[in-house]
């Protein structure tokens, strides 16, 4: 009764030894998955005060893994030094014009985005999921509805960057 248990456990080890690891580029790639908007209440700025939560998800793919930054490294000033311009997630907000094309608009709040080590072994090796990121949109007498869609890309600890995908439209509130 024994060996029929023993030859199906060596038979599941030896077919989950034949799985091959995939083979990833060691530059990120990444594809846009979804973007969702939730109008939710805004306790802070008064009972009839709302905001808008914006999530992006994309799927990633790195071949060494070494995608994100750990809270020790946001915490030093060679973090400035190393991601000068842009973090280890840019986001560009592009809004929709007049003429119906897309401008983009310059934020300050997605100059400089962060994201937490993704493989926290510290090994090297392939890694794919999907990240999401959240903004936050709030309604003000000055913002008005507008169409917007971001352009997203990632880099990892190589400053090796990603390929830029676009999301979605959606209408968000943006001050005038």
């Amino acid at each position: 009764m024994r060996y029929p248990f023993f030859a199906g456990l060596f038979l599941i080890l030896g077919l989950s030894s034949c799985i091959d690891t995939p083979n990833f580029d060691d530059t990120p790639s990444i594809q846009f998955n979804n973007i969702d908007k939730f109008t939710v209440p805004d306790p802070f700025s008064g009972p009839t005060a709302k905001k808008d939560s914006v999530v992006i998800t994309i799927d990633f793919e790195d071949g060494d893994g070494d995608l994100g930054v750990s809270p020790e490294e946001r915490d030093t000033n060679a973090l400035n030094t190393i991601y000068k311009e842009w973090g280890n997630y840019e986001l560009t907000i592009l809004k929709k014009d007049a003429n119906g094309s897309f401008q983009e608009l310059p934020s300050s709040v997605t100059s400089k985005l962060f994201f937490p080590t993704l493989k926290r072994d510290g090994k090297p090796g392939p890694i794919k999921g999907k990240l999401d990121l959240s903004q936050t949109y709030f309604y003000s007498r000055f913002s008005k509805l507008s169409v917007v869609k971001f352009k997203v890309r990632i880099r990892d600890r190589a400053l090796r960057a990603s390929n830029v995908v676009e999301t979605d439209t959606i209408s968000v509130p943006i001050d005038q």
